[in-house]
């Protein structure tokens, strides 16, 4: 791919080496082009072995694209399919990529070609090859910093390309650039490196270092560490905000304090973090929504926004830890206070529980957890979950076993009181309800 500062535009070619392994030769090739809906499209083109190929909205989805081909392709035939287009944003107030003149953000989806595997039966296709190599072309005084591991990098001409073999751990492929400044700073054992757009000094981001710092080390304490390698951290300031922030805000932000509407960070990967610096250094607290999904396996377990209650309260929970290691320990009453305000009192008896008060109670379940077992356990039994499971996800059976293989005990008996009941328990209620001091003397949460 290629940037363009001055229109500003993203001109991208798609190389594919392609070899029919299917049980039937095929007639036409299926792709879901880049978001028709969310940014403009240009100059679109396809070859197939250099030749142009005309195209059609597909029958059976009209989201995706039909190349017809010039001939069959038989079984076992190898062809080269060639794409390009440039991607211009629309208005500023509705860009879905974040890009300006001197600097741009491509997220994990949204803008590589799909390829789709055949209809048919036991149909095949649409799986990434095993390697393939991604190329960045910009001004010779962009940073560049993407998926995969940059293999090469050469300056030519006033511009400088930039290549990073990606394969298949690379699920989502993402490619930030512009005219940053970087900074590498160490947050305890983690390093960190810093993209501004403003010239920050490493002294005036220690503050903000030192809050990422409590975050990691609250993470790696509850559940394990992010991962078996060393790699670096990176915080890159979001170049133009609509573009950046695509996550909804979740439903359990409002346990969180936040602000209605309020997104200001967002993986790029699982350890890249865009971050809304607001023309100074930001406060890292906000960032502990997007920083926990990298510990819980964002980009390694594809059902991770997909829970069911009370799992789909698990990274709300885990931001509160996140918050509560940069703000104190006031934190985590003030959250429980307002998730305990959601769920009536006497409980109301009502199947299926209302859909805020079953995320309440999801929320609070693991604060219950903590409790009742102590946050040694708590953490042995996260993060075992997280380490058996990571890549193939997890569910409330398997957060049930881990806590078992622990305490040896029936812990589904728990879960099935505090799921199961209406409300939640008085107990609970009333320790969280009550004085400052009534919490220190009634919980297990300093058990050492």
């Amino acid at each position: 791919m290629q940037f363009v500062p001055a229109a500003p535009r993203i001109h991208l070619d798609a190389v594919y080496h392609l070899h029919n392994d299917g049980n039937q030769p095929l007639e036409a090739l299926e792709v879901r082009l880049p978001g028709r809906l969310a940014f403009r499209v240009e100059n679109s083109e396809a070859t197939w072995d250099g030749s142009a190929l005309s195209s059609q909205l597909a029958p059976a989805n009209p989201r995706n694209t039909l190349f017809p081909l010039p001939g069959r392709w038989k079984i076992s035939e190898r062809h080269t399919l060639q794409l390009s287009a440039d991607f211009v944003p629309r208005a500023a107030a509705d860009n879905y990529f974040s890009f300006s003149a001197d600097a741009f953000f491509l997220p994990s989806e949204g803008w590589a070609p799909d390829l789709l595997p055949a209809r048919g039966f036991i149909a095949s296709g649409g799986v990434p090859p095993k390697r393939w190599l991604l190329s960045v072309r910009t001004p010779q005084d962009f940073l560049v910093h993407t998926s995969g591991r940059a293999v090469k990098s050469s300056h030519s001409g006033g511009e400088v390309v930039v290549q990073a073999t990606q394969t298949p751990a690379d699920q989502y492929p993402f490619v930030v650039a512009g005219r940053y400044r970087e900074s590498q700073l160490n947050a305890g054992q983690q390093r960190v490196v810093v993209w501004s757009r403003a010239n920050f000094e490493p002294a005036g981001l220690r503050d903000s270092v030192d809050a990422l710092s409590r975050i990691v080390q609250a993470y790696n304490q509850a559940f394990g560490n992010r991962s078996k390698i060393a790699a670096p951290l990176w915080v890159v300031q979001c170049p133009v905000v609509p573009g950046c922030f695509t996550t909804e805000r979740s439903a359990y932000a409002e346990f969180l304090g936040a602000e209605p509407g309020s997104v200001s960070s967002e993986l790029a990967s699982a350890d890249t973090l865009m971050l809304d610096f607001s023309g100074a250094p930001t406060n890292l607290a906000a960032a502990a929504p997007a920083l926990a999904a990298s510990w819980l396996g964002y980009g390694q377990n594809p059902g991770f926004y997909d829970q069911q209650p009370p799992l789909s309260a698990f990274p709300a929970f885990a931001s509160s830890l996140g918050r509560e290691a940069v703000l104190g320990s006031s934190v985590r009453v003030e959250s429980i206070r307002r998730a305990l305000q959601a769920i009536p009192k006497p409980a109301v008896k009502r199947a299926p529980e209302d859909p805020k008060v079953l995320r309440a109670k999801s929320f609070l379940f693991f604060y219950a957890l903590q409790d009742r077992y102590g946050l040694e356990v708590f953490h042995r039994a996260v993060n075992h979950m997280l380490s058996a499971r990571r890549g193939g996800g997890f569910d409330l059976a398997d957060l049930i076993a881990a806590f078992e293989e622990e305490m040896h005990e029936n812990v589904a008996e728990f879960v099935r009181v505090w799921m199961k009941r209406p409300g939640v328990p008085d107990d609970f209620r009333a320790r969280y309800e009550g004085t400052a001091s009534a919490l220190a003397g009634n919980s297990k949460e300093n058990t050492p």
